[in-house]
This record gives structure tokens, C-alpha cells and sequence, in this order.
């Protein structure tokens, strides 16, 4: 049942979540509102400060285009607006892991905002232990076994012999993998799974010859895991889509190398733009948050175009 999962529910384009929804349009609509203020905060002509930020976003986060997604998120407009304005606050570029500058941070915590819209009524796996105990994640070392993983991933290692390894790899033969930790968990929502298998054919398709696999460096969290992450300097904000099982993070620095990031790039943009997903730059690693109703009625291993 698990690694021939197929469901045949109905898709209706245009209706995104039960409770609060909004229209693809409106999302459309937010981005490009997204897109203004960036464009705002770099006509500044330097590197705008926390005060600048805070100043442009508590004015233009109350228009229409912010406030027809925003008034949607299950807190509603005005705790939706502090808790963006929180994260502005706080943000520090302490580890190369964080977003670059502050100008990034805005762009993440706004359209981070989408994924909370679409999934921010959902009860999150407050710990592992809730996450490892998850009927709806379904096993990926289960399914890759049986060739129903299209995308290639590592767990992160766990001993002091796996760290070992790992650094040794890396000295011996750089860029041979992506220098990220590895999967906490190697689970997933099962539409989750279908999507990122679409986007690995999609991207194997077009790639240039020789180029590895869609590389998924993130999948399922808890919200104890997403706040260790914060603390240790990534941009791992909070509520989040990861914490729920609907969110990945796939590499895309490492594909330079193989001239294919800017494939990558252009693959997950045509599955926004078709209303799949929500992606986010978050630089080395892009995020990808799957829409409610995208994946459900698709086949677990997508048939090649």
C-alpha cells in the first residue's frame, strides 16, 4: 500500500486549503507585492538598516495585495505582521547559513507567509518523538528500496565514525556530494513525495548529460529541531511548513558545478507558476513547500515527457 500509494481525490485549481483559502491569483498577487518592497528596500541605494526594514513593511504589509493572503493565516493579519516584523528584528548573519542579509530575510519571512496561509492550520510534530510516531509520514528508505524515490538524499550521521567519514569524503573528493548535514528524518508527506519525484524527472530531463539526481537536503521537522537550527544560525522561522511534513529543501549551489543550477531554478519556478508549490531562495538551498491538493490524484513515480 505504501510504495504503490495513488489517491483519487478531486483537484480544484483555483481552492487551496480547508478553513482559510485564497485563490492561486491572490498568491500571485502577494509575490508581486513581495517583489515591490524588495525592489523598495534596494532603492535605497545601500544596504538598508533593521529600523529601515521595519519602517517599509509595517507601512506596505497593510495594503490590499499583503492583506487579502495575510488576514487568510490562521492567526490572522496583525499577529501574521508582527511575528514578520519579529523575525526582521532578530535577524543576525551569524553562520554562513543564515540568510545573506537582511534584504533576503525579508524576501524568506514573506513568502514563508504562503506556507503558513496553505498549512498553518495544522497541528505541528512539536517533538521527534511526534514526528517518528507519524502514521501520515511515509518511510523514504522504504520506498527508495522499492524505486519509488525519484530524488537522491543522505541521513545525517550520527556517530562519532559516521562524522568521520563523512569529513574524510569531503577532503578526499570535494563536490562529491553536497556539504550538508543529511535528513534528521528520511520521512514525508506522501503528496510531498510525489511532487519532488515530479521535479526530479522534470530536472533529469533537462539537465545537462552527467548530471546527478535532485539532492533533498531537508525534509520533515519538529518544531524543537526547527529552533535548534535557528539557534545554530539558519533561517529556520517558525510556524513552518517543515514542522508539518509538507515542505523540502532541495540543493542548489552544488549544481553549479555541473551547469545546472540555473535548470534547477527554472524547473521549480515552472511548478510555482503551475500552482504546485511555493519555493523560496534561501541561497545554497532552495525551499519548497507543497500546495493543499497538489500531488493527489498524480502517480508516486511520474511516467518521463
Amino acid at each position: 500500500m505504501v510504495t504503490g500509494w495513488v489517491q483519487g481525490a478531486e483537484i480544484v485549481a483555483d481552492d487551496l486549503s480547508a478553513g482559510a483559502a485564497r485563490r492561486l491569483s491572490d498568491v500571485a498577487v502577494y509575490r508581486r507585492a513581495v517583489a515591490a518592497v524588495l525592489a523598495e528596500l534596494a532603492a535605497q541605494g545601500r544596504a538598508p538598516s533593521v529600523a529601515t526594514a521595519e519602517r517599509v513593511l509595517d507601512r506596505r504589509l497593510r495594503e490590499a495585495e499583503f492583506a487579502m493572503v495575510l488576514s487568510a493565516t490562521p492567526s490572522g493579519p496583525e499577529a501574521a505582521i508582527q511575528r514578520i516584523l519579529r523575525d526582521v528584528r532578530s535577524y543576525r548573519r551569524r553562520s554562513p547559513n543564515s540568510a545573506g542579509d537582511l534584504a533576503a530575510m525579508v524576501r524568506i519571512t514573506l513568502l514563508t507567509q504562503i506556507d503558513v496561509l496553505w498549512w498553518g492550520h495544522l497541528r505541528p510534530y512539536r517533538s521527534d518523538a511526534d514526528v517518528l510516531a507519524a502514521p501520515e509520514l511515509l518511510d523514504l528508505d522504504v520506498l527508495r528500496s522499492d524505486g519509488k524515490v525519484a530524488f537522491n538524499y543522505r541521513r545525517q550521521a550520527t556517530t562519532l565514525l559516521g562524522r568521520a567519514v563523512r569529513t574524510a569524503e569531503r577532503a578526499a573528493v570535494p563536490g562529491h556530494a553536497p556539504a550538508t548535514a543529511g535528513l534528521r528524518f528520511a520521512l514525508a508527506r506522501a503528496e510531498l513525495i510525489v511532487v519532488l519525484n515530479q521535479i526530479a524527472v522534470d530536472f533529469a530531463r533537462l539537465a545537462p548529460p552527467g548530471t546527478p539526481r535532485l539532492w533533498v537536503t531537508s525534509l520533515v521537522r519538529s518544531v524543537a529541531y526547527q529552533r535548534q537550527l535557528r539557534g545554530l544560525g539558519y533561517a529556520a522561522l517558525l510556524p513552518s511548513a517543515h514542522c508539518v511534513g509538507y515542505a523540502a529543501d532541495l540543493e542548489m549551489s552544488w549544481f553549479r558545478q555541473f551547469d545546472a543550477d540555473h535548470v534547477l531554478r527554472a524547473v521549480l519556478i515552472a511548478h510555482q507558476r503551475d500552482g504546485d508549490v511555493n519555493v523560496i531562495d534561501e541561497g545554497q538551498a532552495w525551499h519548497v513547500c507543497v500546495r493543499p491538493g497538489a500531488g493527489r490524484a498524480l502517480r508516486l513515480i511520474p511516467r518521463q515527457r
